[in-house]
């Protein structure tokens, strides 16, 4: 018998019925025993994202975008979270996993319990062999199922990849159907997939989504689409907007079996969470979601379904950002954080030791741009640029990567210089550290002129923004000049590609970073690009296979934009001369030399050299008195720095001064006769005499011996007065003579 009073009994009672409950009460709200509750969690777009959790003190690495993942579970009973992909799990990876193959990202997501993820074109970046023999291995390396419905073989319609995974959440079968971006053959290397045909992947997954609800093998469709938002709209626009651009995303919003009940996107990086109307069903809504990238958000779509008819009575759909946890807090909550942790240190660990092996060799340093003491001076040329842009000609240069015929870089892409010496992986890695991808856009000639007038900044308000000026990069075979003088919008003035006149017509393949493709640094110019290409590679991977193909580095020192006034905008006659002011023709990276002396030439002939200075100079140009007419090129090359300014002129033929005849008789006045130009007078072939009609005509002799003629006939006319004039004389004389 208990020794406390009954009201004491009572109250401890109920103490203890409340210690009892206590653990209960902290569990999730449980759904009525008539429906489920479903937590997925979505991510698109990793990328390989293995790295270190501290940036400027802020927890942000992989370690941090496991403890959301583990987070966001922790909130759901165990049976009813699915952690689901919509591709680009791997490829254009961080420098720790891209140098192990993207092993460390395999590992991650094993461990984070990945069930599913659509292809995404990135996952074919090493080719089918390398996914399905390597990162598939029959399920033994990535545990998860890579689901591509719109993927066949060659010829036919047999499916080359699962298209769907049935996994059971909460009692419910949940088939999650997944389809890759059609434009994948554009993506990678073509030989890598030659064996594979990419359809429509909206009309795969209803058809898959068609087969299964024939079959009841499902209670619930989830889509999974590496497809998304058009990188043509910007960033922030609504739903709206983006279905009135059409497109694949029009179509995978409007058209998707009203069947699927959330879906989810990937592949342009974007960022949204839309309730977006369901096809067909008045009233009705379902989640469409993308991320962004990076592992920088989760995706969380909750569903709750009623267990007898399948339908889905709520959603709720939102972007989770990664959590600033600090990582040992994280590492100390959930276990699947701790292993990450240890893989993400073997994998950093890993890359240092890579990242020591030597590439290539630097005969001298090879620099940004410097203001004074100061460097990476983004206005201004650099040595640095010319050999990333270079490395961007070269590797999409293909016609599998491109066809590349100009390379552009932005200043600020470039963070950190190449010193004298060996230079190792991690140095070449911390030129170029954003992982960009690099792309390729068909520019006309015109357009390119306008991306150059863009280095004038102005933001998409039309202000001058903190940085007024951008000077971009250029490969070697691109000159131009300018004159800041002149109105904005009209400060390019030529431009040459390969020693030829840019054809403001033509288009022009420009290979760049994905930064600039989407009109990055204010170049907006770039988004009204054609036929815009992703190579499949990364800034990284190009930039030091280029570097490891060259061996030994030497700076340039040859600007490609010179500053140029009194270019000669009308002909100029053969033998006479004209003069052009020219500013700098040196960077101001290390090494740099001074420019002192300019050769003139005209296509290969050399005219004479003239004087410059550190700030340039006034340069003559005399072109000799037998150029043929026609536009030449003329080209002023720097002694020192080797800067060539290149531009054409118009040459018209040196005016011929016939003399008039002197008459023999001063007394005399002969009638003026005005030249003929013989290429004035039009010329017929002679009927009969088989020459061909070609310009220069057999009848124009005629005129000439006309004036021959008539020549002849003066002199003839004076002889004949003089004549005259002296038998007179005579007579006079023999008469005077007489009278004498």
């Amino acid at each position: 018998m208990s020794l406390l009073p009954r009201h004491r009994r009572t109250l401890t009672l109920a103490a203890l019925a409340g210690v009892l409950m206590a653990p209960l009460a902290a569990l999730p709200a449980q759904a009525a025993p008539d429906t489920a509750t479903i937590n997925l969690m979505n991510i698109n777009d990793f990328h390989g994202r293995i790295n270190a959790s501290l940036a400027s003190g802020v927890p942000t690495g992989t370690v941090n975008f496991a403890g959301t993942v583990e987070s966001l579970r922790a909130g759901f009973a165990p049976d009813q979270s699915i952690l689901l992909s919509a591709g680009d799990n791997i490829g254009a990876s961080e420098f720790a996993s891209a140098t192990q193959k993207d092993q460390p990202t395999i590992d991650v997501l094993n461990t984070l319990g990945l069930s599913a993820s659509a292809l995404g074109n990135h996952e074919f970046d090493l080719g089918l062999d390398d996914l399905k023999n390597r990162v598939i291995n029959g399920g033994n390396n990535a545990a998860w199922d890579y689901l591509g419905a719109n993927v066949y073989k060659k010829g036919t319609t047999e499916p080359a990849f699962d298209e769907y995974k049935i996994i059971e959440a909460d009692g419910m079968r949940v088939a999650v159907i997944g389809a890759v971006t059609e434009e994948t053959p554009t993506l990678v290397t073509p030989a890598g997939i030659s064996s594979l045909e990419f359809g429509d992947p909206v009309d795969a997954v209803n058809r898959v989504v068609t087969k299964l609800k024939a079959d009841n093998a499902a209670d619930v469709f989830v889509a999974e689409y590496h497809e998304g938002a058009s990188a043509g709209t910007p960033d922030g626009a609504t739903l709206e907007q983006e279905i009135a651009a059409g497109g694949v995303f029009a179509k995978i919003v409007t058209q998707t079996d009203p069947a699927v009940a959330a879906i989810f996107t990937g592949h342009t990086h974007k960022e949204y969470a839309w309730m977006a109307p369901v096809p067909g069903t008045a009233g009705s809504t379902r989640p469409i979601v993308q991320t962004g990238s990076y592992g920088e958000r989760i995706g969380q779509v909750v569903l709750t379904v009623n267990r007898e008819t399948g339908a889905v009575e709520s959603a709720d759909a939102k972007n989770v950002a990664r959590v600033k946890t600090p990582t040992d807090e994280l590492i100390a909550t959930y276990p699947r954080v701790a292993t990450v942790n240890q893989i993400v240190t073997a994998a950093v660990a890993k890359a240092n030791e890579i990242g020591s092996q030597v590439v290539a060799t630097a005969a001298a340093p090879i620099t940004r741009a410097f203001n004074g003491p100061v460097g990476d001076d983004r206005s201004a040329e650099s040595s640095l640029g010319s050999l990333v842009a270079n490395s961007l000609l070269a590797s999409l240069s293909t016609p599998e990567r491109g066809a590349a015929e100009i390379g552009i870089v932005n200043p600020g892409g470039m963070r950190t210089d190449i010193a004298a010496g060996n230079v190792t992986y991690a140095q070449a890695n911390g030129v170029l550290p954003f992982v960009n991808n690099l792309y390729t856009t068909t520019l006309t000639g015109a357009q390119v002129k306008k991306v150059l007038e863009e280095q004038w900044q102005r933001d998409a308000a039309g202000n001058v923004p903190s940085r007024p000026y951008l000077q971009l990069s250029l490969s070697d075979n691109v000159h131009y000049t300018f004159d800041a003088n002149r109105p904005e919008g009209d400060r390019i003035t030529t431009i040459s590609v390969a020693g030829a006149p840019i054809d403001p017509a033509r288009g022009y393949r420009v290979g760049t970073f994905g930064f600039l493709i989407t009109g990055g640094d204010n170049f907006r110019e770039f988004n009204n690009g054609v036929g815009t290409r992703d190579s499949g590679l990364v800034d990284r991977d190009a930039w030091i296979d280029y570097l490891r193909a060259q061996g030994t580095l030497t700076p340039s020192f040859a600007r490609t934009g010179v500053q140029a006034q009194g270019l000669p905008t009308e002909a100029v006659e053969a033998g006479k001369s004209f003069t052009v002011k020219l500013g700098t023709l040196d960077r101001t990276s290390t090494g740099s030399p001074v420019s002192t002396t300019v050769v003139a030439s005209l296509g290969t002939t050399a005219l004479g050299t003239s004087p410059v200075t550190g700030t340039g100079g006034d340069v003559t140009v005399a072109l000799p008195a037998d150029t043929a007419e026609g536009v030449h090129t003329v080209t002023l090359t720097s002694l020192e720095s080797k800067t060539m300014v290149q531009f054409p002129v118009t040459v018209t033929a040196a005016a011929v001064v016939v003399p008039s005849p002197e008459p023999t008789d001063p007394g005399t006045t002969l009638p003026s006769v005005t030249p003929v130009d013989p290429s004035a007078v039009p010329v017929v072939a002679a009927p009969g005499s088989g020459l061909a009609n070609t310009g220069a005509q057999v009848s124009a002799v005629l005129p000439i011996a006309a004036l021959v003629l008539l020549l002849a006939g003066a002199g003839v006319f004076v002889a004949s007065r003089r004549k005259r004039a002296l038998a007179a004389a005579t007579a006079e004389s023999t008469e005077s003579s007489v009278n004498d």
